[in-house]
């Protein structure tokens, strides 16, 4: 092969050549399995094939396996590009999650295993959680909350935010969970835009041994949002505290508060959430998920996938604030009523070994996380993931963006032990549960997040709309699925420009992907993350991957800077493994190396040394901040991110 052919095939994500395959007798556990052998269906491809072809009657199925969706007259209502599902039922996603469970032999079970930054350590059964649930949503009530009002709630990762969007559901108000580390203008903007009547917050979290004071920054949020008429503060720390006349002590109005309280029975297709995410402008958009399709997916995802039986216990390991933690921390493990664990503060504090020592604390058998989380306990080293018996870890899963290939092997080889397949799932916001990713049956490919799981119909589009393989375009989907989004909140016009309006009734992810000729998906990154080199189309992630795989290298973040012949010329920022110096010939070498693992056309034009590229705090890289930083460009809201400090390395490195 020509240098130049090599150049021109290898500008998408670099495959790879490794298959790892389930045993004969894992997969003949699974859940999925079984399923396939009580419907005559031989093999993966022939249930993806069959519950493609007709995806009413598969999600149908599904709806079956929830006590109280029922009574509908339609499966599906589809007027792009808005759908609805179940209709004419009269559903809350609460009856399933949590209410079942105290009448069905659930009640003592363990529903969270909370474990606090500084050790301390709650768990509370399914009855525990009905009870507190209840007494919430009766003393929001008091306060004058009806169906459809908003609440916001700006919790950090405590029992608490679980209870209070479950409390909202009960009564049929629509929660608005706003991540705790934004800023109070990032929470004042979200507040104000639903116009919430209720606000939850505490007085504050640890986060790396520090309080973090979150009661005043929602002051400062709520001196400016004239629609909250009541807070109510959950006391966590006991830090002191600003008071104002609006504030309730949570322990104060729950307190004489009935421990029932009646589910209110609203329609299917009504609003459950409003969860803000971050657009191209930079305005957030607020993405809208109904009660009754969006149990149905995160439910039969998560139990697909996962594989979730009776005595395993689940960690998902994000942060609620985030569609992850709505999906699959609170809603889809209620459901299904599995036990989960929440941890509060951050992953290698006081050390490298912390969350390692949850899951052998707790018996974690299904972890999933991010591939940053990933490449940072890859950075610490495995020696201390070798202090903990990890054994009882049966699957592992991965989110959040594309998992390269060496942070793949690294968590199959060290955390795995080489007996665990890798769930690596790509979803969205706006899909509301995983579309692309594989079973428990699936051959996997170190990268690729595989197929569209059943039900789901995914293509890779050139920009005339058409299907392409082997080249990376538009990934799009094809058919309505039960979690998809119901709209932007007040932007219709918004709403169909964003998703619907390239490609005519047809979703537009808005993220680059390639289709092999397996069928497996490989997804780049953001459609907006992916740069043009002197005509060819590079992700970010796919450079990122190449210096990843190099042995010096723990951490990449590559951008694109504006080059008046090329288009654009690409930046890599690279942080070291400890106790590697930084040179000029270590520069040249992880040039050539980015050259030898994807072709010439990527190697990048500079490289800088720093000790971290900033991120938020759920692990996403923020290349915008890098390039607006690396470009002279103002940066924009960094509250956001775990390591502000980061930004102004980033100028210097330059």
């Amino acid at each position: 092969m020509t240098e130049e052919k090599k150049e021109m095939d290898l500008m998408v994500l670099l495959e790879e050549k490794r298959v790892f395959k389930p045993s004969e007798e894992f997969v003949k556990q699974t859940n999925v399995k079984k399923w396939m052998d009580e419907h005559n269906i031989k093999d993966y491809d022939e249930l993806l094939k069959k519950s493609g072809d007709n995806p009413e009657q598969f999600w149908d199925e599904r709806a079956k396996d929830l006590s109280s969706l029922n009574g509908y007259s339609k499966v599906m209502e589809w007027n792009p590009p808005y759908v609805k599902w179940f209709v004419g039922a009269k559903y809350n996603i609460v009856n399933d999650a949590l209410d079942r469970h105290v009448t069905d032999g659930k009640k003592d079970k363990i529903a969270y295993i909370f474990e606090g930054e500084h050790g301390d350590v709650r768990k509370l059964t399914y009855n525990d959680l009905y009870i507190e649930v209840n007494k919430l949503a009766n003393a929001l009530k008091n306060l004058g909350v009806k169906k459809g009002d908003r609440i916001s709630i700006y919790l950090p990762m405590i029992p608490e935010l679980p209870i209070a969007m479950l409390a909202c559901a009960k009564i049929g108000a629509i929660h608005s969970v706003v991540f705790s580390g934004f800023s109070a203008l990032a929470f004042r903007n979200r507040v104000n835009d639903c116009e919430s009547k209720i606000v939850i917050t505490c007085d504050g979290f640890y986060r790396k041994g520090k309080i973090v004071d979150l009661k005043k920054q929602a002051d400062e949020a709520l001196e400016n949002a004239p629609t909250v008429e009541n807070v109510i503060v959950y006391k966590r720390t006991g830090n002191e505290v600003g008071w104002n006349e609006k504030d309730h002590w949570w322990h104060e109005i729950v307190k004489d508060m009935p421990e029932t309280c009646e589910t209110e029975k609203i329609d299917a297709n009504d609003p459950l959430y409003i969860l803000y995410t971050s657009g191209t402008t930079g305005k957030p958009k607020g993405i809208m998920h109904a009660h009754g399709g969006y149990s149905v997916g995160t439910a039969s995802t998560l139990n697909w996938v996962f594989d979730l039986k009776e005595n395993d216990v689940w960690w998902c390991a994000a942060d609620i604030g985030w569609v992850t933690g709505h999906s699959y921390i609170v809603y889809g493990p209620l459901i299904l009523g599995v036990t989960s664990v929440m941890y509060e503060g951050a992953p290698d504090y006081p050390a490298p070994d912390r969350w390692w020592s949850i899951v052998e604390k707790y018996k974690v058998s299904v972890l999933y996380t991010s591939p940053t989380a990933i490449r940072l306990f890859m950075r610490h080293g495995e020696e201390w993931v070798e202090k903990h018996d990890l054994s009882s870890l049966r699957l592992l899963g991965s989110v959040g963006e594309p998992i390269n290939p060496e942070a793949w092997m690294w968590y199959y080889k060290y955390i795995g032990r080489e007996k665990c397949q890798i769930m690596d799932t790509w979803w969205q916001t706006e899909t509301g549960s995983f579309v692309i990713s594989p079973l428990p049956i699936t051959p996997l490919k170190p990268g690729s997040a595989t197929k569209p799981l059943p039900g789901f119909r995914a293509e890779v589009y050139n920009e005339g709309g058409n299907p392409i393989l082997n080249a990376g375009g538009n990934l799009v989907l094809l058919n309505p699925w039960p979690g998809m989004l119901r709209g932007l909140y007040k932007a219709p016009d918004k709403y169909m420009e964003t998703y619907w309006k390239k490609f005519p009734d047809t979703y537009l992810a808005g993220d680059v992907a390639r289709k092999d000729d397996d069928g497996y998906f490989w997804v780049q990154g953001r459609a907006d993350d992916v740069l043009n080199v002197s005509g060819h189309r590079i992700g970010n992630s796919e450079v990122e991957s190449a210096l990843v795989s190099h042995p010096k290298t723990a951490e990449a973040a590559v951008i694109g800077k504006p080059h008046k012949v090329k288009g654009e010329s690409l930046i890599a920022f690279v942080v070291l493994k400890e106790g590697i110096e930084p040179n000029d010939e270590l520069r040249i070498e992880l040039r050539d190396h980015v050259g030898k693992e994807i072709g010439k056309i990527a190697r990048p034009d500079e490289i800088w040394f720093v000790n971290d590229v900033p991120k938020t705090r759920s692990g996403k890289i923020m290349r915008r901040v890098i390039r607006a930083k690396a470009i002279g460009a103002p940066v924009g809201d960094i509250s956001t991110l775990a390591n502000p400090e980061s930004v102004e390395e980033i100028g210097r490195a330059k």
